[in-house]
């Protein structure tokens, strides 16, 4: 999850680098470092643990200057984070040094190795012995840093995206992976790799995604790609649409708060041009998937992890409704253990916001293994998940800073109508009246998205009533049950409030013994086929002193009665209610982490992209 920067090129690296950090400090900020040569061949780093503002501090009180270098961004996997197990990494000469974002499983097996012949490490880390294993090669066989690179890689078991360079090979970075992503940028006589794309997009729109058991060796002539083998590989750059403005705040405090206002935006683009209002045609250019496929599948099965895993759930709900087809929703770090009943006649659909989440990219190599024709749906275009996959459907949602997932959620769904429709289409089971009906109410989700988020005023004054409170609970029934789930992960991931989500139905079936005064439940009671069900439960949530949260789409005098708050949104299909009552939900965990003083866009613990298992 950690975040990686190397550039070579005509600008000041040190600015370079730490801006490139800034924009990857989503994907770890446990303490952050740089590594820079000036044009006399020596090396400086300049580490601090803590967020970059703490490296930028230190770079302020012992600036430096080079001509090139890395940057590194951490989440901690090995070794605590402090300044010494920061990155980057030196070998024993100083002039070697190495970012890796990733884990080295046999790095104890290494490390007594290199300690045999001499190497001192001073870090906990595993990364420490990459640094040590290169010196130890080039010292062995003469090799050049990019030839002594490739020859240590597939000695490392585990995963990684590395990047090094040696004050003895000048002006030149080499990089590989096996795992994480890494990107390439090119510009205009300059040159950048990174873990992600908003750390080169100012600079870059041409970028070049590693594949797995690939390197690269970046020069001021160019970037040069090998595989592991030393086998040259001609790569193609993918022009990545995204303009660099989208991946700034635009003037709200934080990111989480402009990708929430965001979503219509993100919900229009991932409309637009792929579903007719007048025939509920549904043109999906790189779904690839044959139609006769699509017909002749029995079940679907959804794979997907944390908020992408609960935007599966609606899916299963939109697929049944609308396709009749019957489907079930895995955790992507489950799925491939439990060895699946997976064939030709099974459509499995990964959902992954990045496209480089470790467990969802092996869940679909197991399900490509057993001979299925997968489908991706994701966020970032080029990514690794879309290239290994037979077909995707792409969300339009730009890119999310936020680690806490909002417009990428509501973007998920979206794809998923699309989905159900040109399946339901296919195979028969949608009649093109309904088919129109239901497009009809999705067009105009994005104009009901703006109505709603144009005031958060009631959101904030429950959030003020409730925000010291240890415990909540959300509860939803049919398609609104995962929201519940959403609703309730939100609370946990930015306000480090304890929050379940339940099918209100259950609540029977233990969580009611929960509930009392000091309990809020959060209930979303839209006005469809199950809510008189939900008003009873409600009912049984006040005759055990509970308070009570509802989020509805009319107003109803009975449900006021009975709740301790009603926040409104616009009515719309029951199918499509998802998107907007996860609206207020958002709001509500936003607005009580900042009355807590949580860091709201990196939350403790967490990062924005999992790419080791």
């Amino acid at each position: 999850m950690c975040g990686i920067v190397g550039y070579i090129g005509p600008k000041n690296p040190v600015e370079v680098l730490v801006e490139g950090l800034r924009r990857l400090e989503y994907r770890g900020y446990d303490s952050a470092g740089i590594a820079v040569v000036d044009e006399d061949g020596n090396v400086a780093i300049r580490r601090a643990a803590g967020k970059l503002r703490d490296l930028e501090k230190v770079i302020a009180d012992r600036p430096l200057r080079g001509e090139y270098g890395i940057g590194h961004t951490r989440w901690a996997t090995h070794g605590r984070p402090t300044e010494e197990n920061a990155h980057p990494h030196r070998d024993c000469t100083g002039r070697l040094v190495v970012i890796h974002n990733g884990i080295i499983e046999n790095y104890l097996e290494l490390k007594h190795e290199l300690e045999a012949l001499g190497h001192r490490f001073v870090t906990e880390t595993d990364t420490e012995i990459v640094a040590h294993a290169l010196e130890q090669r080039m010292k062995e066989t003469g090799e050049g840093l990019a030839e002594a690179f490739r020859a240590v890689l597939p000695r490392l078991r585990g995963i990684y995206a590395l990047v090094a360079l040696s004050a003895d090979a000048p002006r030149t970075l080499v990089a590989g992976r096996l795992g994480p992503p890494l990107v390439v940028g090119l510009g205009r006589g300059e040159w950048f790799v990174a873990s992600d794309i908003p750390a080169v997009l100012s600079h870059t729109k041409d970028v070049v995604f590693l594949d797995d058991h690939e390197t690269v060796v970046i020069t001021p002539e160019g970037p040069e790609f090998f595989r592991t083998d030393g086998t040259p590989v001609p790569r193609t750059p993918t022009r990545i649409p995204w303009d660099p403005i989208m991946a700034e705040k635009g003037g709200y405090r934080h990111f989480m708060l402009k990708e929430i206002h965001e979503q219509a935006r993100a919900v229009r683009d991932t409309l637009l041009n792929r579903v007719s209002v007048e025939s509920a045609e549904v043109l999906l250019p790189d779904l690839r998937v044959q139609e006769e496929s699509l017909r002749r599948a029995e079940r679907a099965v959804i794979v997907a992890c944390g908020t992408s895993w609960h935007a599966g759930h609606v899916g299963k709900f939109l697929l049944e409704h609308l396709a009749r087809i019957p489907v079930s929703v895995d955790y992507a770090s489950e799925y491939r253990y439990r060895k699946p009943i997976v064939g030709d006649r099974v459509l499995p659909i990964f959902i992954s916001q990045s496209g480089e989440t470790a467990d969802t990219l092996a869940a679909q190599r197991y399900a490509r293994s057993e001979g299925a024709q997968t489908l991706a749906i994701c966020n970032v275009r080029g990514s690794m998940l879309t290239r290994e996959a037979t077909g995707t459907i792409y969300t339009l949602a730009g890119p999310e800073i936020g680690v806490a997932s909002t417009k990428a959620f509501t973007s998920q769904i979206v794809a998923l109508c699309l989905l159900a429709l040109k399946l339901g289409r296919v195979r028969g089971t949608l009649d093109e009246a309904e088919a129109r009906d239901f497009v009809r109410h999705l067009y105009h989700v994005p104009v009901q998205m703006e109505r709603y988020l144009v005031s958060d005023g009631l959101v904030r004054e429950i959030a003020k009533t409730f925000c010291e409170h240890r415990d909540f609970l959300y509860l939803g029934r049919g398609v609104n049950y995962p929201i519940a789930l959403e609703g309730a992960l939100k609370l946990k991931e930015i306000s480090y409030i304890h929050a379940e989500g339940y099918p209100a139905g259950e609540m029977k079936h233990g969580p009611i013994a929960l509930i009392d005064e000091s309990m809020p439940v959060v209930a979303l009671a839209p006005h469809d086929a199950v809510y008189e069900k939900m008003l009873a439960n409600i009912e049984e949530v006040k005759a055990r002193s509970g308070v009570v949260i509802a989020v509805t789409d009319e107003e109803d005098e009975d449900l006021a009665r009975r709740a301790d708050f009603v926040i409104l949104v616009p009515k719309t299909h029951p199918m499509l209610a998802p998107l907007l009552l996860v609206l207020p939900l958002q709001l509500l965990a936003y607005h009580i982490a900042l009355l807590r003083g949580c860091d709201v866009d990196q939350p403790r613990n967490l990062a924005k992209s999992v790419t080791v298992e």
